[in-house]
This record gives C-alpha cells, structure tokens and sequence, in this order.
C-alpha cells in the first residue's frame, strides 16, 4: 500500500474529543482514584506492578503492536521467546514468584511456561516428599526442568474418578507402569505440554496388587533433557488451534508401559511402601483437595479482575462514543447522546462493575481463609483446632466449587455483554476486549466444569443441612446460616433489604439454607432421583455462592484495612456498589426470594426502582471506577480503552498503518492466477 497521504495524517476526530470527554468524567466524580487502587491492591502490589511495567515498556520482545495481526504458529513462537526473556528478567532482577506473576499478567496473554509456574509447580510444593522436593522442586523453580499438569484426558475431564490412564505397582523391581489402554486414555488439552514441557505431573488410577486406589500424582520425564524429542513409549503433541488461548501449546499425551521409578509417585500424603508393597493411603481427604481448593480460590480472585478488563474498556468508550440525540434532554444538553447516559447501557454494565469488586474481594477472602486454615494442619496445633479447621476446610472446598462455577460464568458472560456494548467496533480486534474473552473462556469448563461443580456443591449442602437437623454443632459459616433457619423455619423471617445491609446479607443466607433443606428432603423424603434434581442443584450451588458474594463484598466494607481506609465519600460509592450487585441480582432471582418466604411481591418491586435509582447514583463515577483497577493501556492493548480516550485516531492508525495486509497489492480478477501482485 502507498504511504498514508499526509492530508490523512492531518485529520483529526470530530469534537468533541474522547480526551475532552473523559477529562469531564473523571471531573464529575468525588474518589480519590489513588486511594481506591490501594483499597483494592495494596501499596506493596502497586509498587511491584509499576516496578515490572517499567521493565517491559522498555523490552522490544513485549511490543504489542503486530499482535492481532499473527497467525497461531508466529503468536506462539513469539510467545515462547516472551516467556524465555521473562525469566531471563526474573533472574536479573531477583523476582519472586508473584512478581513473574505480575509480569504475565501485563503481558496479558497465556504464556508456554504458564502452566509450569502455576500447577506444575503449585502441585509439587503441596505433594512432593522432602526427598522429592529436593529433587524436583528447586529444578523446576530454576527452569531446569520444564513441566505441566497433566490431569484432563480425551475421554474424562471434570470427571477425576473415571480417567483411564493406569499406573501399575511392579513388586519385582520396585517401579510403576504408566500406560494409556485406549485412544480416550490421552491427556488432552495440558497446557505447556505440546511443545513445551519435558516434564508432567500424571494423574494416573494407582494399582497395588491388583486393587485400584483411584488417581494419584506421578512426576513422569517424557521428553530427552537435550534432544527435547520424545521418550520411547511416549507420544506427544499440540492438540491444535481454540477459539483463543493460542499463544498456549496445550498437548496431548499418550504412554506405552512405560516405566518409572517408586519415587514417581508424589508421596507427601500417601505411597507405596516398597518394603511391604502395600499402599499407604493419605491421613486426611483435606489434604487430598487442598491444592485444588487454592487453584479455584485464584480462579475466583482472578476472575474479578479479567471481568474489570472488559467492563473498563466498554465504560470508558461508552463514555466517548456519542450516538443520537436524546429528543426528551434538555435544550442544554447539545449534539449527540453520550452511550454510557442511555439507561438500558448503564443497566448492562454498571452491574457488571459492581460484579468486579465483589468477585475481587470474594477471591481475597477465599485465598486468606484457605492459607489460615491449612496453617492450623499442622502437629504444634491442638486435635480441636486441627478438627474446626477441617471442617472449616472442608465449606471452604464445596464453596469454592459453587464460586468457580459463578464466578467463570459472570465473567465469561460479562465480558461479552461489555463487547457488545461497545456496539459495531466491539467486534474489532483493536477493541481488545475478544482476546481477554477467548482467553478466557476455557475458566468455563477446566478445573471442573461449571454445571458439573455444582452437584457437589448440593452433595456438600444437603449433607450439612442432615447434620443441623440431627442437632451437630455449629463448626463454619454453612451451619451457622442452616441452624439460624431450622430455628425459625416454622416462624418465618422478615427482612428488610432496602433499609439494612445486614438484612440483605441475611436474606441471601435465607435463601440458601431454603433451597438446601428443600434439597435435602426432596431427596430424603420424596426419593428422587438425583439425576432429576440437577437443575435444583444447579439453582442451590449459585444461590450459596451468591451468598458468599454478598456477605465476603459487605464483610470488606465494614473490616476495612486501617491502612488503607477510604474517606467516607467514596466508602458511600463502595457501598452504593455493595447494593447494586446484591439487589440486581436479587431481581433476577426474585423467584426463589420470593418462595422462601424471604421478601413479599412489594419488596421486589421495590427492588427494581432502587437498581434504577443506583444505576443513575453510580452513573457520574463509571469512569472513575474503572481507573482504579489501574490497567495501563500497555495490558489492556485495547482502542477503545484507551486511559486517555484516544479512541478513533488510535484505531484508524492501528487499520491504515500498522496492518501488514495493506502491503499486500492483489490481483482481483478471477481469470489470472496471481493472487499477489506485490507485497511492499
């Protein structure tokens, strides 16, 4: 293509301008933005981030600017060598875990190593014995080895208990057998493993004289340390392109008898004794489910903050994005309506915002609890705390399986609402917004598939709600919401939802503790089928994770950080957000509010004009709110999100310059059999 015409260079978007649009944003609101980033973050957090961001702005490797336009093949090589240069810098700059952590997460997409330094190396801190961890362990966190997580298979995937894979105990020389019996035995969609990872931790059903155990970990080496080619009796691979996620080798994997030593098995919690050649099984199911606990924890912290990606870009270009005139607004009010001012917007994505908070605070609290509880495992601690704790533990791993599902659910719907409010250029890829979806997306279905977690949440919930009717003691939040219930089952609650924000809390454990005892006698008493009461369970699991939600957004409000206070101003926009995401999500689930007996048909109506009033309450502070999750536009890599509100003279650059198809001159007319005539 010709070099753009300077006349074109010259032009300029009509005013007024999306700078001048959100300067008069920003003017209208009250918070101090600094200090809601610190509410959120932390001041260590924000030192960090902006400590790497430095670091990678001034990298060449990290230029963002050819991203959209690459096929998979050139966005994952160059992945791989951003994945490389970054623990080259990690190793420069002394980081830690989290401050890699950070450093992926402004680089905004999935990286090879991704899996390596979550649950290749998460698994191995939680399972190896300390004879393993000093064998694996310090490897790996040097990169020395390169590993992956390999779980999932063709045939099973939220479905632990059914996978194929077999790792058969041979007495005679002291090793197991690692073996694939069928085509859906292959471990699929491991990520780093296509390519990447020279090792894997195998999830494998364990068999001790002819007895099979169920899964177990096995650190298995299946590529050559030097060659990087495939051991014998191993077949690996890329299983090909996604609908995103293509900056990630996710593999499949395949075994032949293929043998590895006893100290395969990650023996921290159970083994086989070589001696005796008995399996020796784990003290505590607590310890069995705690590292998938944490990574669904992460998941739901995390899931706030891939959501405020997508509901910041969509809000601050509703904010400059003019369509219409508003025939009803006042002579005052000149030209074209701003997006974000027409309510049915408003409606979509403000309670997507209030929805960022909440899963932020939620996934905060989730990883704190389960980090003090899992403290308290340990032989200096009494039998009585160590029995609360498990307990505790335990309503912690059922209600993280209810949260993921909710949370992946919300945020995966959210950030295509927020796509599509940005109307026609939400489909652009210079939107930004589809490659945080795509990428996302894959929360839906792994680490159990949403639909699937939530039975056992239901399993977890009705087998409480047995326990408070035979008259067990109150040990966690979940008994202490079903005995305040059963206490006053007969006598009814009235809560008053508009006027108190503990009722509100209260309301939604109401709920939950109905739709648990109702599930419990659906099954005890009218002996249905499980499989009939799917759809039951499904409502029960996020009807407690919305519990959950409300009390942890309420719990942050109210046991603030002195630290980090907020001034009372922004407190009360905090809380006017609290009330938002507790109230919009009561009006759509007005039902089951309404069945249990927790509110009358006229508080829910009542309900639904205070969302209006909050919407319109919340409205001058959208762009505010989102500038406090401080994403650089180097993360977002987005036009339409832009901090400074450059929208169209950054998207047209991004068409007429930056796109390498416009260097391509073609031959159009279908008799000639040149495709291109010339590439500049």
């Amino acid at each position: 293509m010709a070099p753009v015409p300077p006349w074109v260079k010259k032009l300029r978007p009509a005013e007024p301008l999306g700078s001048q649009l959100l300067d008069a944003e920003r003017a209208k609101s009250s918070i101090p933005v600094d200090k809601l980033t610190l509410f959120l973050y932390g001041q260590e957090f924000i030192d960090i981030k902006a400590k790497i961001l430095k670091i990678l702005q001034a990298e060449p490797l990290f230029d963002k600017s050819q991203n959209y336009f690459q096929g998979r093949v050139e966005r994952w090589e160059k992945s791989l060598a951003r994945a490389k240069r970054l623990r080259q810098l990690a190793v420069e700059h002394d980081w830690s875990l989290e401050d890699h952590n950070v450093a992926v997460d402004l680089i905004a997409e999935p990286i090879p190593y991704m899996l390596h330094g979550t649950m290749f190396l998460l698994t191995l801190f939680s399972q190896c014995s300390d004879e393993q961890g000093a064998k694996y362990f310090m490897r790996a966190m040097d990169y020395k080895i390169i590993g992956c997580y390999a779980q999932t298979e063709l045939g099973h995937g939220s479905n632990v208990k059914g996978l194929e894979t077999t790792a058969t105990w041979n007495s005679d020389d002291k090793t197991f057998t690692i073996h694939s019996p069928t085509l859906t035995a292959s471990k699929w969609w491991i990520g780093t493993l296509g390519r990447t990872a020279n090792h894997a931790v195998v999830m494998a059903q364990l068999i001790v004289n002819g007895k099979n155990h169920g899964p177990h970990p096995f650190i298995v080496k299946i590529r050559d340390m030097k060659t990087h080619q495939p051991l014998e009796n191993i077949h690996v691979g890329d299983v090909g392109p996604k609908i995103g996620y293509n900056t990630m080798d996710n593999g499949f994997l395949l075994f032949n008898n293929h043998k590895v030593p006893h100290e395969a098995m990650l023996a921290k919690f159970s083994s086989v004794d070589p001696e005796t050649n008995q399996y020796v099984p784990p003290k505590s199911a607590a310890q069995v489910y705690g590292t998938m606990t944490w990574v669904r924890s992460t998941i739901v912290w995390q899931s706030g903050g891939y959501l405020a990606r997508g509901v910041t870009i969509a809000v601050r270009y509703c904010a400059v994005r003019r369509q219409f005139k508003d025939e009803e607004a006042p002579d005052s009010q000149k030209g074209e309506t701003q997006v974000l001012d027409y309510s049915m917007v408003a409606y979509r994505l403000l309670p997507l915002l209030a929805a960022c908070y909440a899963l932020h605070f939620t996934g905060k609290i989730m990883m704190d609890m389960y980090q003090q509880k899992q403290g308290l495992l340990t032989d200096s601690t009494s039998k009585q705390e160590q029995e609360f704790a498990i307990a505790e533990l335990a309503d912690l791993h059922a209600t993280s399986c209810g949260l993921k599902s909710l949370a992946s659910t919300t945020t995966a719907d959210g950030l295509e609402t927020s796509r599509r409010a940005c109307g026609g250029h939400g489909y652009s890829s210079f939107s930004g917004i589809g490659d945080v979806s795509t990428n996302y997306l894959p929360n839906v279905t792994w680490e159990g598939d949403n639909y699937m977690l939530t039975q056992q949440v239901a399993r977890y919930l009705i087998k409480t709600a047995r326990s408070v009717m035979d008259g067990a003691p109150i040990t966690n939040d979940t008994t202490k919401i079903f005995s305040y219930y059963q206490s006053r089952a007969e006598i009814g609650a009235a809560f008053d939802v508009l006027g108190s924000d503990t009722d509100l809390v209260a309301a939604f454990a109401w709920r939950s503790a109905y739709l648990s005892f109702d599930a419990m006698r659906q099954r005890d008493e009218a002996k249905k089928p499980w499989n009939d009461l799917l759809v039951d369970f499904y409502r029960l699991s996020k009807a407690h994770s919305q519990y959950f939600i409300v009390k942890n957004f309420y719990d942050t409000l109210v046991t603030e950080d002195p630290e980090n206070a907020l001034d009372d101003d922004t407190k009360g926009i905090m809380y006017l957000l609290f009330r938002l995401y507790a109230l919009h999500t009561l009006e759509s689930e007005a039902n089951e509010f309404f069945t249990s007996s927790a509110l009358t048909v006229h508080q829910i109506t009542l309900c639904r004009a205070t969302v209006m009033r909050l919407l319109k309450e919340i409205r001058p502070h959208a762009v505010t709110l989102v500038d406090a999750w401080d994403f650089p536009d180097f993360q977002l890599d987005s036009s339409l999100g832009r901090k400074d509100g450059d929208v169209y003279s950054d998207m047209f650059y991004r068409a007429s310059e930056l796109n390498p198809l416009n260097d391509l001159t073609a031959d159009p007319y279908p008799d000639s059999p040149v495709i291109v005539k010339s590439r500049l």
